[in-house]
């Protein structure tokens, strides 16, 4: 018997689309702490689109990237879908996800109904002009974080994505973990391997801030599959034993210095003196962690304005700061001279390619990539969850929260 809203996990007749869903979502009379932000609702079950697919929603993944959208800043991703036509006034979020295959819109390829999956969150118009004409899809004006900047993430019931964001779940990974590692791991990859001839080679010594997020946990192995160094920056002892038991090579604990932030200016004689002397006490517990002289040629960065003009000031000459984020804030001081006299690169990196999601799905297949889901929360603790990403009490690698999946489960028999 057909229904038009089922229970979380209870599973519905094969082919059949109910109208309703159970939901996480945000509405901006709530923007402030997550906590207070998320709230569980029953929604409409989203339209399928062409070249769309729509998932039944095993596991989410939880990220950084909806902490923002409980804020409603750095930017009001409901407004701006208003504003470009949307109807919804919710914000259905989760960039990070794994489910079943259970509707599939007009001209949908590489997918079918019962496949399998995981979600990734780079989404774009393969029709695109700057696409058409050889740009890298992440780079194009179309692209957007499904999940943040579109709607209807994995924090639904059924999820809405297209057809080329859904890879091959390999068998034998849980939904829990296929749910909760990818955002992180492919970004880290992107950052490490993705931006030549600035890639990490056998001896590299790598700087990672936040060794023990998830970002952090995959920049160590990554850089260490391919006989780099990384050092990791953490906040706890903790957390430190983690990165090194992931492979990093020494830890820096950042409570031991608190030269962070924007740089004085340097009328201020004396307060850029002491800046200064907290960056190159800072360089030296580097060289210490590392076992010898050497500035760390890729800096891998996602923490921005405290810890940016640290990173440009001791990345190597001829070496890469790469950035993928911001969480400690976006606007941020650097020094240029170091930039063009030193010939330092200064990178921005965007997620992924789908080759690059692939790869990273191919290592944690094969065991050589820990994904580092370290904790899995029930569906009604998402809230919860990134209220703890906020409050920066979250457990080291990656969190995932259960949507229609039991813990542990692997397959689904519909």
């Amino acid at each position: 018997m057909y229904k038009d809203l089922y229970d979380l996990g209870e599973i519905p007749p094969r082919g059949h689309v109910p109208a309703r869903m159970h939901a996480f979502t945000i509405r901006r009379e709530r923007y402030g702490r997550p906590l207070d932000a998320f709230a569980r609702e029953i929604v409409p079950v989203p339209r399928l689109q062409p070249g769309h697919v729509l998932v039944y929603t095993m596991a989410a993944g939880i990220n950084y990237n909806n902490v923002w959208a409980a804020q409603g800043r750095p930017a009001d991703v409901i407004a701006a879908r208003q504003k470009a036509g949307a109807e919804e006034d919710y914000h259905i979020g989760g960039s990070d996800g794994s489910g079943v295959v259970w509707a599939v819109g007009e001209g949908v390829r590489g997918v079918e109904v019962g496949d399998h999956v995981i979600l990734s969150p780079g989404q774009w118009d393969e029709g695109a002009e700057d696409v058409r004409m050889g740009l890298d899809p992440v780079a194009s004006r179309s692209m957007r974080a499904w999940g943040y900047e579109s709607n209807f993430g994995s924090f639904g019931q059924f999820s809405l994505i297209r057809d080329f964001q859904c890879h091959p779940k390999p068998g034998k990974l849980p939904w829990d973990v296929a749910a909760g590692f990818i955002v992180s791991a492919a970004t880290a990859y992107r950052q490490l391997f993705g931006w030549e001839p600035h890639v990490v080679r056998p001896g590299d010594p790598v700087l990672v801030w936040g060794g023990a997020g998830g970002l952090g946990t995959a920049a160590i192995q990554l850089a260490r599959q391919v006989g780099g160094k990384p050092v990791a920056v953490v906040s706890t002892e903790a957390k430190a034993e983690v990165c090194r038991g992931l492979g990093a090579v020494g830890t820096i604990l950042r409570t031991e210095f608190d030269h962070w932030g924007r740089v004085p200016d340097e009328r201020d004689t004396r307060a850029h003196a002491e800046w200064m002397h907290g960056v190159r006490a800072f360089g030296k517990r580097f060289w210490a962690e590392l076992g010898e002289r050497r500035s760390p040629r890729i800096v891998f960065e996602h923490t921005g304005a405290d810890t940016l003009p640290t990173s440009l000031y001791l990345c190597d000459n001829g070496g890469m700061v790469v950035l993928c984020g911001a969480t400690s804030g976006f606007r941020a001081d650097i020094d240029l001279r170091f930039l063009w006299m030193r010939l330092k690169r200064l990178q921005g990196s965007h997620f992924a390619s789908l080759s690059q999601c692939r790869m990273v799905i191919g290592l944690v297949a094969g065991g050589q990539l820990d994904p580092c889901v370290t904790e899995i929360v029930e569906f009604d603790r998402i809230g919860e969850a990134h209220q703890r990403i906020f409050d920066n009490t979250q457990p080291p690698g990656n969190m995932s929260a259960l949507v229609n999946a039991r813990a542990g489960q692997i397959g689904l028999d519909v």
